[in-house]
């Protein structure tokens, strides 16, 4: 397709835009923007022209944020990173923070003043984050100043990254870039960013824990919400949305920034999004829609037992991981509400395919959103009979553009999106999960990469092999269960245990860390010395 303008003056990220015939279908109609547009400007002060100035957009440590707050916020920090810190439009700059207002703040001025944001999650170690920084060539960290070792450490041996500014992710704004904005302008002329100017690059590690960087564009960031939020959702003002997702997670984004501030609604963020905190929050505030894995809504079910009321709850969204058809029904049971299960991708930006209030299926991840056309096909691309499991396809208004990345051609064929997941369509038209395609372990919501978790542990010294796989889990849905060779002395004990288990939290964010570990004394492989982790798959559970 042709690009409309831009307003870059770095024009780092559409020189990498993959080539325009590696590009997938775009299937744009019902979905018209003008030529400029700043997507950031329409989430906030474009919401206090439309009369939301005294209604609340943002609930977290503490405070009420308006609009108008948000606004006037949104554009001092704006006026900040561009008078003191001379961000120019194209710039990429990167995020560093837990789920906080202050987080979104900085997302929303940095995107008005035209940068290209990358949002990281808070657990990256600075390794990690050196594979971001370098792929993005990021110039500029934010970051909230509770966070600030491991990106510092990382800009120490960055060629790329010469800027960590502070923030305060409290509600004392007593930081660096708090005090640089305090006397800033509440006004901020935004840059005119064309709707083709890419707004976001999402990371996502891929099954081979090399990064790669989804390029999404400022009309995308609205697409999400006026097709699924409003369609899936039907999203008003009164709406109060809580969830558990990273903001960093463009689910997260979506479902906890872009989708309620563009219809006038309220977010509730969570530093500490635990099925707990969430209850107490959802009954605090009386929330209205939930965006969480169907790990956390068993927890929340198990809580009502014990006298949670979640009446509040029009709508709950279960992502991350296929739900289970008993989790749906016995939600139901309890709530007399749905739960509607969706898939997305970070390529695809948002869900594309959902249950809906009015049409939902237990077991089932629903229909395509409105946009979107989805089917099942074989390696060739031949689309498959209803009922045989294949590889899902999907195409809609918004799609998969890597940043200079040879696995855009993998991932678009023929137009299409070939997400990675092995689905099959019902007579009724209704998608089931099957399998993951790949090597990805989805646990709680969290995409792991295999090979990252062996790399880690194969830094130990205790360690002589080792192979990662993703193992069935009820709590869930998968966990990461390491096979481990121990070197010569070592010895596989409880204590062993633990300490690779530390190991790999320190060296990788937690959360990628092995829950089980069986020690083995060699691992299957190949004539030609490749590990063959189907075998590790059959192996019977301990």
């Amino acid at each position: 397709m042709r690009l409309g303008p831009t307003a870059h003056v770095d024009t780092f990220a559409r020189d990498n835009l993959p080539p325009p015939d590696e590009w997938p279908d775009l299937l744009l109609d019902g979905f018209e923007y003008p030529e400029y547009l700043n997507a950031a400007v329409e989430l906030t002060d474009r919401m206090v022209e439309k009369g939301f100035a005294d209604r609340t957009a943002l609930i977290g440590n503490g405070r009420r944020r308006t609009y108008k707050e948000l606004a006037d916020w949104t554009n001092r920090l704006a006026n900040a990173l561009v008078e003191n810190y001379g961000v120019k439009p194209g710039n990429r700059v990167l995020i560093r923070s837990a789920n906080n207002p202050a987080m979104v703040a900085c997302w929303l001025a940095a995107t008005k003043a035209g940068a290209v944001v990358v949002n990281t999650m808070p657990m990256l170690r600075a390794g990690e984050l050196a594979k971001i920084v370098d792929k993005a060539q990021v110039s500029l960290a934010l970051c909230d100043t509770r966070l600030m070792d491991e990106i510092v450490a990382c800009a120490k041996e960055s060629r790329f990254l010469k800027q960590v500014v502070g923030f305060d992710g409290t509600a004392n704004h007593d930081a660096e870039l708090d005090r640089a904005a305090l006397d800033k302008p509440v006004t901020f002329e935004a840059v005119r960013t064309g709707r083709d100017d890419v707004a976001l690059l999402g990371f996502t590690s891929g099954t081979t824990g090399v990064p790669k960087a989804t390029m999404h564009f400022h009309r995308d960031l609205l697409i999400i919400a006026d097709g699924y939020a409003r369609e899936i959702l039907q999203v008003t003002p009164d709406d109060v949305f809580v969830g558990s997702p990273p903001l960093a997670f463009t689910f997260g984004l979506g479902g906890l920034a872009i989708f309620p501030l563009r219809f006038g609604a309220a977010a509730t963020l969570l530093e500490q999004a635990t099925p707990a905190n969430m209850i107490d929050i959802i009954e605090t505030y009386r929330a209205t829609i939930c965006f969480t894995a169907p790990t956390a809504y068993r927890a929340m079910l198990k809580a009502m037992d014990d006298g949670a009321d979640l009446s509040s709850l029009r709508a709950a969204v279960s992502a991350g991981e296929t739900l289970p058809a008993p989790v749906f029904e016995e939600w139901i049971a309890k709530t007399g509400r749905p739960i509607l299960d969706g898939i997305g991708a970070t390529e695809m930006l948002h869900i594309f395919i959902s249950n809906r209030f009015e049409d939902l299926k237990p077991g089932s991840t629903g229909r395509p959103v409105s946009g979107y056309e989805a089917r099942i096909v074989d390696d060739e691309m031949n689309e498959l009979p209803r009922g045989t499991p294949g590889r899902l396809a999907v195409r809609g208004p918004t799609g998969c553009r890597y940043l200079a990345d040879e696995r855009q051609r993998a991932y678009v064929r023929n137009g299409w999106n070939i997400t990675g997941d092995s689905f099959l369509q019902d007579e009724e038209g209704f998608f089931h999960f099957v399998a993951r395609s790949d090597d990805m372990i989805i646990s709680a919501g969290y995409n792991i990469a295999g090979p990252e978790v062996e790399a880690a542990l194969l830094t130990h010294p205790d360690v002589a092999e080792c192979a990662v796989i993703g193992a069935p889990d009820a709590e869930r849905g998968q966990i990461v269960e390491a096979y481990v060779v121990l070197a010569k002395g070592a010895k596989g004990d409880a204590q062993c245990v633990k300490r690779l288990q530390d190991h790999v939290k320190a060296t990788i964010a937690p959360y990628k860390y092995p829950r089980s570990i069986r020690f083995v004394e060699a691992l299957p492989k190949t004539q030609t010395g490749k590990i063959q982790r189907f075998r590790l798959r059959e192996e019977p559970t301990q």
